[in-house]
């Protein structure tokens, strides 16, 4: 797969964002309630699915759109703070094989799972500027921005599916 279809897929998850990790070592223990396969209905219509695997106690492995040859391959794991729980998702490659040939690999989103719903609301690099040199800065910045009204693009609703 070239750097081409890896942009796009990037876009099509609204960016690849951010080359500073909010967390670099693992300590917060993932949610169980999060583990499964998801889909949703795309903006152009079509099923989307989200596979979420423990990889170990502290972190996912992630896959969109699962069960594709262009899916996308993140590690995830949680970072908390007095002000605020959010996902950080690394893309690492591709479901081809294809590993990540860029600096900004990283996202970051808020997470809620409601029964067989699962909802995520991805930073807007808007208001969490992108250019973020240090882990330090960029979590000020978020707890700074909690309260603002466009800090998280649209949601996106998954629900689970069944086995």
């Amino acid at each position: 797969m070239n750097k081409g279809v890896i942009a796009v897929l990037c876009l099509l998850l609204a960016g690849c964002d951010y080359e500073v990790p909010l967390v670099t070592t693992p300590a917060v223990a993932i949610d169980r309630a999060a583990i499964g396969l998801w889909s949703r209905t795309n903006d152009r219509g079509e099923a989307e699915q989200l596979l979420l695997l423990p990889l170990g106690e502290r972190e996912y492995l992630a896959s969109i759109p699962a069960g594709t040859g262009n899916a996308l391959v993140a590690r995830a794991t949680l970072w908390r703070d007095a002000a605020m729980t959010l996902a950080q998702i690394d893309w690492i490659g591709t479901a081809r094989g294809t590993l990540l040939e860029h600096e900004r690999t990283f996202q970051y989103a808020a997470y809620a799972v409601a029964g067989d719903t699962l909802t995520l609301r991805l930073v807007n690099p808007e208001v969490v500027p992108k250019t973020l040199a240090s882990t330090e800065a960029l979590a000020r910045t978020l707890r700074e921005q909690r309260d603002h009204p466009a800090l998280y693009r649209p949601a996106l609703v998954f629900h689970r599916v069944a086995n």
